[in-house]
């Protein structure tokens, strides 16, 4: 839950609340529901991860590097957040420098997942609009350089807030337990601030890449020269970004949607928190493998090929040494 996790620093709703705590069918019903909906997405991004690495294909193509980077980025960000969830339950309360450590990894890959996005679109930008100097510009080196970027961007903001916590805190308070909130383990009240700013900045800085990227390729399919086929597929991939981008920002404006619905709804808190979890956190974990594992043509026929020899493979161990005499 994104006021459990505290990953956005909600202090709108009474911190009385968010302690609030389940039932043991209710508590017992939502974990289970939640580790079977990471079991089926660790699954899915398992095949993806498996079928990348496998093909050499794939590993001197910047879009696939660009987009394996996002998945496993996504099932590093789905596995804390559900350990923190499930921590939530059985614990309560945990020790503040594991707190710390789980609430730095989801925010980090929270923030990574739509620069990613832009990085991608500005790929498919130079694909479509630069195709001659698509392989000068677009290198696996150069990639992974951008991959590298990402990620400094990403954590130089939000680390710091461990740098103002050790210098404000005593080292006894890392040793105290508490309830995982962002709250409760960053304390100074500008960080909130500094969050809020640096998220606008992103956000911002995302959004107008994704227009910029998708009315430069829009122009281009209008030219005789440029592949309109390829031009409609990568408009229609930018748009899913767009829509991966919009779950994004969902985590921004969740806290004020859960007051409002706590209003209308004053003794669903927990339901509401719940339903906020799943469309905030785990829905949008959903799209990328539908955006490369069932639109990509290239990658499903990989994918095909995967479950194809796994289902040979089934089959040959299920033939016994004595069917095979029979035989």
């Amino acid at each position: 839950m994104s006021s459990l996790l505290g990953l956005r620093g909600n202090m709108t709703i009474p911190y009385q609340l968010l302690l609030i705590r389940d039932t043991f069918t209710t508590a017992f019903v939502k974990n289970l529901i939640v580790v079977l909906v990471w079991l089926t997405l660790s699954y899915i991004n398992g095949t993806l991860v498996v079928t990348f690495f496998r093909h050499q294909t794939f590993h001197d193509d910047p879009r696939y590097i660009l987009f394996i980077h996002m998945v496993i980025n996504d099932a590093i960000q789905l596995t804390v957040t559900i350990m923190l969830f499930i921590l939530s339950y059985i614990f309560y309360k945990i020790n503040v420098a594991f707190c710390c450590f789980f609430i730095l990894v989801a925010v980090f890959t929270t923030r990574n997942t739509p620069v990613n996005l832009a990085a991608m679109a500005i790929e498919r930008y130079i694909a479509i609009c630069e195709p001659l100097r698509y392989t000068q510009i677009c290198t696996v080196r150069r990639t992974y350089i951008v991959i590298g970027m990402i990620w400094f961007i990403c954590v130089a903001p939000d680390i710091t807030d461990l740098f103002v916590t050790l210098a404000t805190e005593s080292l006894s308070f890392f040793h105290e337990s508490v309830f995982c909130l962002r709250q409760n383990v960053f304390k100074d009240p500008i960080l909130a601030y500094k969050r809020q700013v640096f998220d606008i900045i992103y956000f911002s800085c995302v959004f107008l890449i994704l227009v910029i990227t998708y009315l430069r390729i829009l122009f281009a399919a209008r030219a005789c020269s440029t592949d309109k086929t390829s031009a409609q597929k990568a408009r229609n991939t930018i748009l899913l970004h767009g829509a991966q981008l919009a779950m994004c920002m969902l985590s921004y404006v969740s806290p004020s949607v859960e007051v409002v619905l706590h209003i209308i709804f004053p003794g669903r808190i927990l339901e509401i928190r719940f339903a906020n979890y799943l469309i905030v956190y785990i829905l949008p974990r959903f799209l990328s493998p539908i955006i490369y594992g069932v639109r990509d043509k290239k990658f499903r026929e990989y994918l095909r090929m995967y479950f194809l020899s796994n289902r040979c493979r089934n089959k040959k161990k299920k033939v016994t040494p004595k069917d095979k005499d029979h035989l």
